[in-house]
């Protein structure tokens, strides 16, 4: 476990989500630069498949910590376990998913080992020794470079799709090492009752194409279209904060400073304005479509390609063309 670099495998009931494995291309660039290889850290219930599947995906070793008690995801548990494995190995980075879970964990185990955070990574680098972390700021307008100086190791959480997933291998493995979880069931203050799933839709995390809406839309019905040309190009439905606080969406397809930050390969963006605050939620998507009756609308500035018309006509014609063009 003398690895320079380590990456923390997010999972959701013993399955890594795809954008874990962004952080591992991540880990292994930066690896590259230091000299070393990986250690990935995996914690849950019936995850030792997610070991395999880290060596498949190029990681040396794997500490692995698999016990009931950490079937469903609560910080404290997690926390005992993280931070005791890394206070014993002492890497200089650790690298995670900017998932919630991974926010989370990182920020409270970050306590017990005296070290720093550096959240949204979109770039790493290494100059005299010391990691460089490159992020955006000021809503998404500028790049910065920084790096923490307060113990190691260093906490970084990646940008969902800011690095791609690494090719994956056959047959390959590696050192696996078990570790015991620290916490009893007793000692953990947090129940985790149940969840609620919403069915039919496609997560915003991770999507490759978003269809979002804003004011223009006039109401929750006017989501529908957007559903229909989603569903065709088999993409998630995003939303403006103007159309949740409306009412007209739930909060979990909001996109921007104070929702999600989503990179899609395709952003579509109908009805919506395109203030500040959506735009650090969007701006880093590969290709942006503004569609906006509005043809001085900010969003416009920001868009590859825009369309000055009704939603209302543009949106379903597209939906049309796009099921001919796709066979469905």
């Amino acid at each position: 476990m003398a690895n320079p670099v380590w990456v923390y495998v997010d999972q959701f009931k013993g399955q890594a989500t795809p954008s874990a494995w962004e952080a591992v291309t991540a880990a292994k660039s930066l690896a590259e630069k230091l000299g070393g290889g990986i250690t990935a850290l995996v914690v849950g219930n019936g995850v030792e498949g997610i070991a395999q599947q880290a060596f498949e995906y190029g990681v040396e070793e794997v500490v692995l910590c698999d016990d009931p008690s950490l079937l469903d995801f609560r910080v404290e548990p997690y926390a005992a376990v993280f931070a005791k494995v890394l206070a014993e190995a002492r890497p200089k980075v650790v690298i995670g998913t900017a998932s919630t879970r991974v926010r989370d964990l990182f920020a409270y185990a970050s306590i017990d080992l005296e070290c720093g955070v550096i959240v949204d990574a979109t770039g790493l680098d290494v100059r005299d020794g010391s990691v460089i972390v490159t992020r955006p700021v000021y809503a998404g307008k500028l790049l910065c470079n920084e790096m923490a100086k307060k113990g190691e190791p260093l906490l970084i959480t990646v940008r969902v799709r800011a690095f791609p997933a690494p090719q994956g291998g056959v047959g390959k493995s590696g050192t696996l090492t078990r570790v015991a979880p620290v916490l009893t069931e007793d000692q953990v203050p947090t129940k985790v009752l149940d969840y609620v799933v919403e069915e039919g839709e496609v997560s915003l995390d991770g999507a490759a194409i978003i269809v979002s809406g804003g004011r223009g839309v006039n109401g929750p019905e006017g989501f529908e279209p957007l559903r229909a040309l989603a569903k065709v190009l088999g993409g998630a439905v995003g939303a403006s904060r103007a159309a949740v606080d409306a009412g007209w969406i739930p909060y979990s397809h909001q996109v921007g400073q104070t929702g999600k930050v989503v990179s899609p390969d395709l952003y579509i963006a109908c009805g919506i304005s395109g203030a500040v605050q959506h735009q650090a939620g969007m701006r880093t998507s590969k290709v942006i479509v503004a569609i906006n009756k509005d043809k001085d609308a900010p969003i416009f500035n920001l868009a590859k390609y825009g369309v000055v018309g009704d939603l209302f006509e543009i949106v379903p014609a597209l939906t049309e063309e796009f099921k001919r063009r796709l066979g469905k």
